[in-house]
């Protein structure tokens, strides 16, 4: 099938993939006048009095706003707002198919991280969380850092959140089947864009025995003039060896190549140089940093990659319907890094020892266990976290 001419016709036939439903029927006096006037000033007056119970009066306690500016869409760049649209719609979708979560696309016409931020909180009273989307680094980082200080529900960057947990699951059962613990692996991300460095301090909250940045440049190392805020505060508590140079060279040893970068950047030889049994998750989409195969030819004992014709399919699908699902079943007022462990961990879970095996580290995104399994564990550690408020 041709995916781009098939796409582009559907999108033409649909003219948009979602649309609204009522949940109540106009179909008599009686019904109009409890929907709406007079009978709603109840619920109006409720909520004036006690605006948590716009949670119970209100679908606000299962609606989540899927927010771009349109300037890091898919591998498509900086394409505008409305360029985006059918991302945040298709987004949409797989919130309400796999999570049973209702999501409006909100694409936002301003690079300007003052207003997106602005614009994001005064709307967040109509929302039970916030999916931010493809909005390019580093400016992604500012804005959920500070949209979640001033908001009090979940904000959650799936572009580096739902990345990081999905991968740590692959990671650790990738490890498992290798022998090898998590403290005493090395790992070397390519990549130190918004998802490298979201994969990065997750590794480190799992406790990763040693980890490398690298960006197009080389290593990433403290003293380091050319990095940006985040990839500074990283090369502070990475690359503890301090090594200096190209992928190549740091990857020597390396149990672990994640990729979060470009096409053909990893080399078959890079492979042969690292340890045996070594772990390659190649995930620059469409076209890996190194295609499955090849990995393999040249030694990785484990391939992975965000693509859904080869095994062990890397895809955050798998995250963020679980998460905001039961982030929203606890009215969690934030997804802490405990929440993501918990959702990384019940991802992992899901294959059993006798089950695991070198083509079936991570679950497929559409196996049916997956989205429950996260919810439950998410809202089990909001609630032993302290920002569960049911």
């Amino acid at each position: 099938m041709n995916y781009r001419e098939e796409s582009l016709k559907l999108h033409y036939e649909l003219k948009g993939k979602l649309e609204t439903v009522p949940r109540t029927p106009i179909t008599s006096r009686e019904e109009l006048s409890l929907a709406y006037t007079p009978g709603v000033a109840e619920p109006c007056l409720a909520i004036r009095d006690n605006p948590d119970l716009s949670y119970q009066l209100t679908r606000r306690w299962n609606t989540v706003a899927v927010v771009t500016d349109g300037t890091a869409v898919l591998g498509l760049g900086d394409i505008g707002p409305e360029a985006g649209m059918p991302v945040m719609e298709g987004k949409c979708v797989l919130f309400k198919t796999f999570g049973g979560v209702d999501a409006i696309p909100l694409c936002i016409r301003s690079k300007d991280t003052d207003e997106i931020v602005r614009t994001v909180s005064l709307l967040a009273g109509s929302f039970g969380g916030v999916n931010l989307e493809d909005i390019a680094a580093p400016r992604c980082f500012e804005i959920e850092r500070r949209l979640k200080e001033c908001c009090d529900i979940p904000i959650f960057h799936d572009d580096q959140h739902g990345t990081a947990v999905v991968v740590l699951a692959a990671v650790r059962n990738a490890l498992k089947l290798a022998g090898k613990p998590i403290t005493h692996a090395k790992a070397v991300i390519n990549g130190a864009g918004s998802a490298g460095i979201a994969i990065g301090k997750l590794l480190l909250e799992a406790g990763i025995g040693e980890l490398i940045l690298c960006d197009k440049f080389g290593a990433i190392c403290r003293g380091m003039d050319c990095l940006n805020p985040e990839q500074e505060l990283m090369s502070r508590v990475t690359n503890t060896e301090m090594l200096r140079g190209s992928l190549g060279e740091v990857i020597v040893g390396a149990d672990i190549f994640i990729g979060v970068s470009a096409a053909g950047v990893l080399k078959p030889e890079m492979i042969k140089s690292m340890a045996e049994k070594s772990i390659v998750f190649a995930m620059a989409n469409p076209i890996p940093e190194i295609m499955p195969t090849e990995a393999k030819e040249a030694g990785a004992f484990v391939v992975g990659s965000g693509r859904s014709d080869f095994p062990n399919q890397i895809n955050n699908l798998l995250a963020f319907p679980g998460i905001f699902r039961g982030a929203l079943d606890a009215r969690a007022s934030d997804i802490n890094d405990r929440m993501m462990l918990a959702a990384s961990e019940a991802i992992s879970a899901l294959i059993t020892d006798s089950e695991l095996n070198t083509e079936y580290v991570i679950p497929s995104p559409l196996d049916p266990r997956v989205h429950s399994a996260v919810a439950a564990a998410v809202a089990e550690a909001a609630r032993k976290t302290g920002v569960a408020r049911i």
